[in-house]
């Protein structure tokens, strides 16, 4: 009898999340298995030694389970072992040192774990290894200094153990070419950074993260050698000295992190030519001297920390003209002088802290303009004048410092009217008159308020009650003054009301080019009758779309400002619900690439949302719809480059975790200028606290996108998102929906983009391209690295997908290649007519 071949099988059961049981010894008899899938099945127990049996394997996946117990030995019997994944489980003890007989392995990840000793330099005999991650355990020792016997090393992770001694061993990695990520943070490794060792490692490196170590020395100038460079993360070192100038020609250094050092010096001045930086970390230095006027030209910066430094300058006008800046932080410096009249550039601006400076001046008025603002910090300076009128125009505000100032005048009543304000601290001004009532009042403390002596009102607090000056001689005076007043309040209401008629008759005479949301935008709410008005009565005309929830409508406010307005029907089940959730996320989020809410109303027999509007529709209808735009393939890369960017941001960014749940094309939409906007936020989940994921009982997601777990246990994480982005990037380049009729059976999108993979990817591209003029070279070349993208992010196991902020990168990278190859041919535009 011939022996039983080798057998791709993955035994996955679809075992309850909260059904736990340990792996079954008899595993051990499958003698015929080449690959064991027990991902994320509640596992529980030892690793059985029996599994040692199963001398054909090839793939070991028991990774995201409840094992516990050592790492048997007997594993290393598995010598056609190529992949092995045990993280995400509660294992202790050593690493056996018999791994290191797994000569075939490329794939060892013991990440996540309690696993302590030594890195066993038995380790470094695994030649073929292209990804190891050992991070997140309690390893301590040194590294091995033979860890450059990994020509093949792509990935390295040693983050979040307790090791320790010099990094002599970064110079036996000058011999890994392929490494693209070394990550060591939060660690106790000492000694230099010698240059020597980083400007020989591969010029494919592209994310280096040494922070949270006890590293001294300065920082190294030959790092700029490694072009690839996209992050660099030294923070919470003992670094000293000044960053070089040399850094400013690493042209791809997207985020630059040495925070909490000793670094000294001045900003290098041509900081300017670091176009692609969008996270700039400086702070807890003594970086000091002047902000670089050149600063202006970092058109990508979103995140901008400069705190707890000494520079000296006054604060250059340039930057306020970054208008993709979510963070500004410029606290505790020595900067002087007066703001620039006009800071209304920073338009996407969430966080400003210019507290503990010695500014001076009045408090710009166009601070008003910037309606994402829900963090400003402006107190321990010397800033005079009333608090801005314009101020009420930031209804989204949640925290306002203005403490430790000259403002004089009286407390804004405005003020009593956000409903999202829950930090006010004005105290140690030179404020004076009534405390308003209501709102962030009703719980403020005295601290908040204490050192303005001219307040009164607030008894409980302590303060004088106000002096009413109208005596009772004044009665008389009020007999001729109140019919008076009520003839010329009733013509004015009737004036108003004419007023308003007028308008919404002719409102599609107003001309919108010149206005700004943030112009109209003083209170989060609208009423009933301006949204009625601004749809001409929800007129059908005005429809753009019905979802599961309800209609949008395009609809024009008073002031000509073109909005999506979202109507939820409170007759579907689960809409009061699906408004709740998109209500909550979107008024915390800010990004270039998601929607933005500019306002909502609200009531018993009425909901909706509005959205800034969208002209250029959705990219399921520019995918599959006949129409006057065809999508190039630099337009397609680009638009996914954004959907992962927004992706990202909720995913890892924003200071609560946002899961979309629901990402598909028509939920991706295209301004005026065909930026992306990730949409429809009606099933979102955030995540609190240390939870990596949510279970519900009813899941909404679309067919198609929905990943497995999602679908099979109502379990949604991260990873569930990133299964969705992976199934729109195939659909984006092959032009078929997941759902296309050809998919029947057990043949799915992902099985036929796989099937092409490895001979013709070619085969499987969207015809439309295939006649794209940018598209003259090989295409299979860049074709392989999108669909294993692709494929990677829409695996079965939510292991083995990647992070989002790895595939921001990867396909960063994959679109620098594309431009770089096509940059001989003739240039293309991305959408011609």
């Amino acid at each position: 009898m011939a022996p039983l071949p080798d057998l791709p099988i993955s035994i996955s059961p679809p075992f309850h999340p909260f059904l736990q049981k340990p792996p079954s010894p008899h595993l051990g008899n499958l003698t015929f298995l080449s690959l064991l899938n027990l991902t994320n099945t509640s596992l529980t127990g030892d690793i059985p030694a029996e599994l040692g049996k199963l001398r054909r394997l090839k793939f070991l996946l028991l990774n995201q389970n409840y094992l516990v117990g050592s790492i048997p030995s007997v594993l290393s019997n598995l010598t056609s072992l190529t992949t092995l994944k045990l993280s995400y489980c509660n294992l202790t003890g050593n690493i056996p040192k018999e791994l290191g007989m797994l000569r075939d392995l490329t794939y060892l990840n013991l990440g996540s774990n309690k696993l302590s000793g030594p890195i066993q330099s038995s380790l470094a005999n695994l030649s073929k290894l292209s990804f190891l991650s050992l991070g997140a355990n309690q390893l301590s020792g040194s590294v091995p200094a033979k860890f450059g016997n990994f020509p093949a090393m792509n990935r390295l992770y040693l983050s979040l153990n307790n090791l320790e001694g010099n990094l002599d061993f970064l110079f036996s990695l000058s011999n890994c070419r392929q490494l693209q990520v070394l990550d060591i943070w939060h660690n106790n490794f000492t000694g230099t950074l010698i240059p020597e060792h980083l400007g020989n490692l591969s010029t494919k490196l592209f994310w280096f993260t040494a922070g949270h170590n006890k590293l001294t020395g300065q920082f190294p100038s030959t790092l700029s050698n490694l072009t690839s460079l996209n992050w660099i993360y030294l923070s919470d070192n003992l670094l000293t000295g000044a960053l070089p100038e040399s850094i400013t020609v690493m042209q791809n250094l997207g985020r630059l992190d040495v925070s909490a050092n000793d670094m000294s010096g001045p900003i290098p001045a041509q900081i300017g030519m670091l176009k692609s930086l969008d996270r700039l970390y400086l702070d807890r230095n003594k970086f000091f001297g002047p902000i670089p006027e050149s600063i202006q030209n970092l058109s990508s910066l979103e995140h901008i920390w400069l705190s707890y430094n000494k520079f000296n300058s006054t604060i250059p006008a340039s930057l306020f003209l970054l208008d993709k800046l979510i963070e500004l932080n410029l606290s505790r410096n020595s900067l002087t002088g007066v703001l620039p009249s006009d800071v209304s550039g920073l338009k996407q601006a969430s966080s400003i802290d210019f507290s503990s400076n010695f500014l001076h001046g009045t408090i710009p008025e166009s601070f008003g303009q910037i309606i994402m603002l829900n963090f400003l910090n402006l107190s321990r300076n010397s800033f005079n004048d009333s608090i801005p009128d314009s101020f009420q125009k930031l209804a989204s505000l949640e925290y306002l410092d203005l403490s430790y100032n000259n403002l004089s005048g009286t407390i804004p009543k405005f003020l009593a009217n956000f409903t999202h304000l829950t930090t006010l601290n004005i105290s140690f001004n030179v404020l004076e008159g009534k405390i308003p009532d209501g709102g962030v009042f009703s719980n403020i403390s005295l601290q908040s308020l204490i050192g303005n002596a001219g307040l009164c009102g607030a008894p409980r607090l302590g303060f004088s009650p106000c002096i009413d000056t109208f005596q009772s001689n004044t009665r008389h005076f009020l007999r001729f003054l109140l019919p008076t007043l009520t003839i010329a309040f009733g013509s004015t209401v009737l004036c108003v009301y004419l007023t308003i008629r007028r308008k919404c008759k002719n409102n599609g005479e107003v001309e919108a080019s010149g206005i700004h949301p943030g112009n109209v935008m003083s209170h989060m709410l609208l009423s009933y009758h301006e949204l009625a008005c601004a749809t001409d009565n929800f007129n059908d005309d005005n429809l753009l779309g019905t979802g599961s929830f309800g209609k949008v409508f395009r609809g024009k406010l008073s002031t000509g400002l073109v909005v999506a307005i979202k109507v939820l029907d409170l007759q579907v089940e689960r809409a009061i619900r699906s408004f709740d959730a998109e209500w909550h996320v979107l008024r915390v989020v800010r990004h270039r690439n998601l929607i933005r809410m500019l306002y909502a109303c609200s009531n018993m027999d009425f909901r909706a949302l509005v959205l800034q509007y969208m002209p250029n529709g959705s990219l399921e209808m520019l995918l599959h719809s006949e129409g006057k735009w065809h999508l190039g393939f630099l337009k397609r890369l680009d638009i996914m480059v954004e959907v992962s960017m927004a992706i990202e941001y909720l995913h890892h960014e924003h200071y609560v975790v946002v899961l979309h749940c629901d990402l598909k094309p028509s939920n991706v939409l295209f301004d005026d200028d065909m930026t992306a906007h990730v949409a429809d936020f009606g099933i979102a989940k955030m995540l609190l606290g240390d939870d990596n994921s949510v279970i519900t009982a009813n899941m909404h997601g679309t067919l198609g996108y929905m990943a497995p777990e999602y679908g099979s246990h109502g379990k949604t994480s991260r990873q569930s998102d990133v299964f969705s982005y992976g199934i729109m990037l195939l659909e984006v380049f092959t032009g078929k929906r997941p759902t296309d009729p050809m998919f029947v059976g057990d043949l799915s999108i992902r099985q036929w983009v796989h099937q092409a993979f490895a001979t013709k990817p070619v085969h499987v591209l969207d015809d439309r391209l295939l006649q794209d003029p940018c598209s003259t070279f090989d295409l299979n070349g860049i074709l392989s690295p999108i669909f294993e993208l692709g494929l990677l992010c829409s695996s079965d196991s939510p292991d083995q997908r990647m992070s989002m902020s790895d595939v921001v990168a990867t396909l960063k990278r994959i679109r620098k290649y594309y431009v770089k190859s096509t940059e001989t041919t003739q240039k293309c535009s991305p959408l011609p007519q």
